[in-house]
Order: structure tokens, then sequence, then C-alpha cells
């Protein structure tokens, strides 16, 4: 162990500044071959501590736990490690593959479902081989990518039980999701197949339907902001379900002295889950939200509260989604049910709240209004989008300035 921990100090210390491409490529294999036998190593000694009931020296009841508390990994990663390890005793090929670095940690987990007790006991049921099952998914790991691997595990999985009731796919379901400190979230989702193709299907249509001239996003952002705007619909449609006599909605909670300073605010309100977010940002929201005034006292309990009043009236709305027909961003092609009513002149700053100082804008373009960009009606109703150094964004074969990838 000493000798392998220096090793891994001495390639720790190495500059890789003077390498490029090939030289790197030389090295990372190697790498990749050292982090499977790792593995391997990981697995088989996790096994062994289970057997020996060794989490129980540091007061733990399971190797689960220990590797949770001790080795800090996830809760699903810990589980995936003691899965693997106790597959290893009931698949020998396997074992000696990803022992010599010809199967990876990730596929060695999804040959090791197959050792699972009820999939071991199905097997001896239908008096089948697991020898022969071992060599065959071994095979294809050791030949194949890792998504071949996962197929052929299923397929073995679906034909040890064809005429088993068709399990509830509500059951392996599962959403969890993570709040950071700044308010930002991330999560983890499993869905079955008929699950997983609906929010494709969902997604996919608000993908295709995004994407404006210029847009340059990663289909990894495409897809967050699509998710995001399913939501978006949803919340505006008023058709998701009543909670304790209101119905669900984005709520931001502001002092009036932080709403009207026109400075950023970072850290100035606070969102109905707890994130906290800047004044810039919750006068963003406001833009096509409502307002309602609560005075508090020294206590900071309310005192007194006034009328829910919402900045754009529903028919100024509807005037401007007529007039405008979508989002009004050059090269966007946005539906008015995705958009929001921006003010023109915030209506901090005194902008009316009519149709002359309105525009639709998607919650995209929304953005990139409040963070530099601009639009403009002229006389003729046609709308221009201009860039934050004044460039304008132009479309079509004569367009010209910065590319458009910078207006997405």
């Amino acid at each position: 162990m000493d000798e392998l921990m220096a090793s891994l100090d001495a390639l720790a210390a190495e500059d890789l500044a003077p390498l490029f491409g090939p030289a790197l490529l030389e090295r990372l294999r190697p790498l990749l071959a050292a982090q499977n036998r790792l593995a391997a190593e990981i697995a088989r000694t996790v096994r062994e501590c289970e057997v020996s009931g060794a989490a129980a020296g540091d007061g733990l009841k399971s190797m689960g736990s220990w590797l949770c508390g001790h080795g800090h990994l996830s809760a699903r990663e810990a589980a995936r490690v003691v899965r693997t390890g106790r597959a290893l005793e009931h698949l020998p090929a396997m074992a000696a593959a990803f022992a010599a670095d010809e199967v990876t940690g990730g596929q060695a987990a999804v040959i090791g479902r197959v050792a699972e007790p009820e999939h071991l006991a199905a097997a001896a049921e239908q008096d089948v081989d697991l020898g022969v099952v071992d060599a065959l998914l071994t095979g294809v790991a050791v030949t194949a990518p890792h998504a071949d691997t996962a197929k052929a595990v299923h397929h073995y999985l679906d034909r040890l039980d064809e005429d088993g009731p068709e399990p509830d796919p509500t059951e392996g379901r599962r959403l969890v999701i993570t709040r950071h400190g700044d308010g930002s979230i991330t999560g983890r989702f499993d869905l079955d197949a008929v699950g997983g193709e609906k929010l494709q299907a969902a997604l996919e249509s608000l993908v295709q339907a995004g994407r404006g001239a210029g847009d340059e996003r990663s289909r990894a952002q495409q897809s967050a902001d699509a998710l995001v705007q399913l939501c978006d619909n949803q919340l505006a449609a008023g058709s998701l379900p009543i909670l304790r006599g209101h119905k669900p909605q984005v709520i931001v909670k502001i002092d009036a002295e932080d709403l009207v300073d026109p400075a950023t605010g970072r850290g100035a309100a606070d969102m109905g889950f707890g994130a906290t977010i800047s004044a810039a940002r919750a006068r963003w929201l406001a833009c096509d939200g409502n307002i309602t005034r609560i005075v508090m006292d020294p206590d900071g309990m309310p005192l007194d509260h006034g009328r829910t009043v919402r900045l754009f009236p529903p028919h100024v709305r509807r005037a401007a989604e007529v007039r405008d027909g979508g989002c009004v961003f050059t090269g966007c092609a946005a539906p008015t049910w995705w958009c929001d009513v921006h003010h023109l002149l915030a209506w901090i700053d005194g902008g009316a709240t009519d149709l002359d100082n309105a525009a639709l804008l998607c919650e995209r373009h929304h953005t990139k209004v409040h963070h530099g960009f601009r639009v403009e009606r002229q006389p003729d109703g046609r709308w221009r989008t201009w860039r934050p150094d004044g460039t304008e964004i132009l479309i079509g074969p004569g367009r010209t300035g910065p590319p458009l990838a910078t207006a997405a």
C-alpha cells in the first residue's frame, strides 16, 4: 500500500502541460486499467469485510453505512460496491476478468445483478447453469460497450422470469433532489422504460419547439431549459392540484427597499422552498407576477397586508399575445404560452404597465434582457434586438456582427 501511494504521489507531481493529445491518451490508458483493478480489489475487500463483520469494529452495522461514513460514498454508490462484492463469489469468470482489467466496475455491477438472491433462486429452480451465464455475460463485457452488457443482462433476467407477473413500474421509480448552499439543485432519478419514454417525449417536444436561430446551447442545456419550461407551462395552466386552498406558485419574499433599489442586491430575496436569490432576480420574476405588500413589526410579525396586485392584468397580456404572437427576441419562435410579459422600461423605474411598455419574452430570453440585451418595437410594429455591446442581432443571409450564439 505504501508503494501504491508513493506511485500515486509521483503521478500527481507530474506536469501535464507539456503533453498533447496522443501523449495524454497514452498516459490515460494505464490509469483506467489501474482504476478497474483497484475497483476489483475494493469490491473483493468489501465482501470480506462484510463476511467477517468488520464494520462492527467501528460501531456500524453494515459495510454500506461504513462506506458512506468513512469512504464518503453516496448511498447509491456504496450499495453498488457491496452488491458487486457479493456477486464475485458466484461469478468467478466475471471476478477474474474484473481483476485483470478486462471488465470495468460499472460492467461488473451490471453483471452482478444476476447473482442477486431472487435471481439465483430462479436460476436454481430452472436448472440454469450459472457458470455458462457467467462466461457468456463476461464475454460480452470484455468485447462490447457498457450499454451492450446492460442489454445482455436485461435479456437474461427477462428470460429467467418469462412467465412471471409484469412488475409494477411505479415501484422502481425514484427522484431525489439535493439543494445546495446557493439555492441551486441537483437531482437523480430512475424511471422505468415507459415512464422514461413519457419524459423524453415531453422534453423533446419542447427542445425542438424552442430551438431558435443561432441556438448553440449544448444538448444538456436544451434539455434542462425544456424541463423548466415544462414546469412553467404546468404552473401557468392552473391545472395542478390545489395546496391548502392555493394553486402552486413560485413565491419570493423581499424587503421593499431591496425591491426598489436598482442594485443587484445579492442574497436579498427568499423563495418558498428556502433558496435565496438576488433582488435583481426577484425584480425579473415580478415582471409578470403578483405583488402583495405586507407590513411587519420589529419582531417579524405581520401587522398589515395589502391587496395582491398583478403587474400586468390579464387583458393586457391577452392583447400582447395577439400583437406579438410569441417571443419577440430576434431568432426565437417560442409560442405565447411560454412567455412572460416584460416591461420595456422597468416597472420599478416608473415604467407603465400597459401594452405600449410590454413585450412577450420566453424565459431564456427574458433572462437575457435582464442581463444587458435589449428589445425595441419599431413604429412599423417590427421588433429589433441588440446585444449588450450595442450591436444588433440580425438573421438571414446578410447578417453582420458577432455570431448569433451570443444571443442564445
